[in-house]
């Protein structure tokens, strides 16, 4: 797998995420299009 670089693409991935009081999976693929913030530490789980 080639490292990421910045000004590229990021990789598709799956995640746990917190929406509307509950936990879900999402993939970054799902947001093909759009504009994303990946957030990768969201300060020792506080929920940002």
């Amino acid at each position: 797998m080639a490292m990421v670089q910045v000004g590229g693409k990021a990789p598709d991935f799956q995640a746990p995420a917190y929406h509307k009081g509950k936990f879900i999976s999402v993939k970054l693929s799902d947001y093909a299009g759009k504009w994303v913030l990946l957030c990768f530490y969201p300060g020792d789980f506080t929920f940002v």
